[in-house]
């Protein structure tokens, strides 16, 4: 694995020198013209092929891929990490679901697909957010990006190229928030599968957003046009792409039999292609995972994934027979929320807290995918206990695993490493954990 990065990183820089220059030329140009003919022939983001990657969302483990590091034009799929700032924002109370986006010329005025917002008009940021997983409303990615850039959009793209690379994708830069055509704006399926995985991971609350079949927008609605949501079992969307170079882009994520996987699909020739190809590499996934083929029970075991936040307290998942739970109400910011804490020590479950500081290692809406990221990074670690709480958060259940016990340079130790792995993981410092809130 470290091989691979290093070779990444090294095939990477000179090629992401050349994609800063042309970038910083197309900004001071001026430029807006999206059939880009001047590229260089043979430059790699138009080069011919089909490039892809399908990852368990758990562990992140590849389970099959084709030249997922060749760097592509990612179109809309970089409203993937335009979001990804906005899910940061709300977590840390820098933005709530109804602050009031303005909406500025240079947001009005970007191309088609739009919401059609005019200048001096505002949304709120969950419309902002679904006009981007829905329709893929390329002024509302503006003026959200706009918005969390503090008004400039240069700003916000050199937070989300920082933000990229935070996270270990080295093939990415980013030069707008909407995915509009930048020649120095590129990623690779890797990269892609990296930042869904985080998002997967670390917002699950937010995940139903990528779901939403449609939702009403000045009187009228606003479609979903992820074919996936219809096309597969399981699926729970995440985001497409097109532009003329970019050609035809997916990720999506999907669950079936308690395991969540992510494909990637770069510069597909047609959707048709893009998605009968979606579907064959999640179906193989799937079986090397030993996952059910029933498309009823596939869908059924998905739905604590996809269903919206109002509704996702129905699908609380059973808790393990020998598991005894104590209920106890904390108040975070201005909820009143529930927490269980269930802690395992040499396959024993006991309902002690555990003193000393704690790693949080992954939010995830079931408790098996949870308990099996505790006792994974407890094995590999062999160091604290392997515990999950979870959270209740507008009527929607978040299982958290942790790893606890551990002494502050332990915990450290423990985050850096998971960090390394492109792992979510931040401290608990002790006596903390009943407020913990991410």
């Amino acid at each position: 694995m470290l091989v691979n990065l290093l070779r990444r990183w090294a095939m990477s820089k000179a090629k992401r020198a050349v994609a800063l220059a042309l970038g910083a030329g197309f900004i001071a140009a001026g430029a807006a013209n999206p059939a880009y003919g001047a590229l260089p022939i043979g430059y790699q983001p138009v080069s011919p092929g089909t490039d892809w990657i399908v990852m368990d969302a758990t562990t992140g483990k590849i389970l099959s891929q084709n030249n997922p590091y060749t760097e592509r034009y990612p179109a809309s799929l970089t409203k993937l990490m335009t979001l990804d700032l906005a899910f940061h924002a709300l977590s840390t109370g820098r933005l709530s679901p109804d602050t009031a986006i303005p909406v500025t010329a240079a947001a009005a005025d970007v191309q088609p697909v739009k919401l059609n917002l005019v200048p001096g008009q505002t949304i709120t940021v969950r419309q902002a957010m679904l006009g981007m997983t829905t329709l893929s409303a390329n002024d509302a990615a503006t003026a959200l990006g706009q918005y969390l850039g503090d008004g400039s959009i240069s700003r916000v793209a050199a937070a989300m190229t920082a933000r990229a690379q935070a996270l270990g994708m080295t093939h990415t830069a980013f030069f707008n928030p909407s995915g509009l055509p930048n020649p120095g704006q590129v990623t690779d399926a890797y990269d892609m599968a990296i930042l869904a995985r985080h998002i997967l991971l670390t917002y699950p609350q937010y995940r139903y957003l990528f779901s939403v079949s449609s939702f009403m927008f000045e009187g009228r609605p606003i479609p979903n046009i992820d074919g996936m949501l219809k096309l597969y079992p399981g699926a729970i969307g995440m985001k497409t792409g097109f532009t003329n170079l970019a050609r035809f882009n997916l990720v999506t994520a999907a669950v079936r039999d308690g395991h969540m996987l992510i494909g990637v699909e770069l510069h597909a020739r047609t959707w048709s292609t893009a998605y009968s190809t979606m579907t064959n590499l999640l179906n193989q996934g799937f079986a090397d995972e030993g996952a059910s083929n029933n498309p009823i029970i596939a869908m059924r075991k998905a739905l604590p994934s996809i269903v919206p936040a109002a509704d996702a307290a129905m699908a609380v998942p059973v808790m393990p027979r020998h598991v005894v739970a104590r209920r106890v109400l904390v108040t975070a910011r201005q909820h009143h929320v529930a927490i269980r804490h269930i802690v395992m020590r040499s396959g024993h479950v006991t309902q002690d807290m555990v003193p000393g500081w704690t790693a949080q290692i992954g939010a995830y809406d079931t408790y098996a995918l949870a308990k099996h990221q505790a006792l994974m990074v407890r094995g590999e670690r062999r160091i604290g206990t392997a515990r999950v709480s979870s959270v209740l958060i507008r009527h929607h259940r978040i299982w958290r695993a942790q790893l606890a016990g551990l002494n502050e340079a332990a915990a450290h130790a423990t985050c850096s490493l998971l960090a390394r792995h492109h792992q979510s993981c931040f401290l608990i410092a002790p006596r903390e954990e009943n407020l913990a809130m991410r």
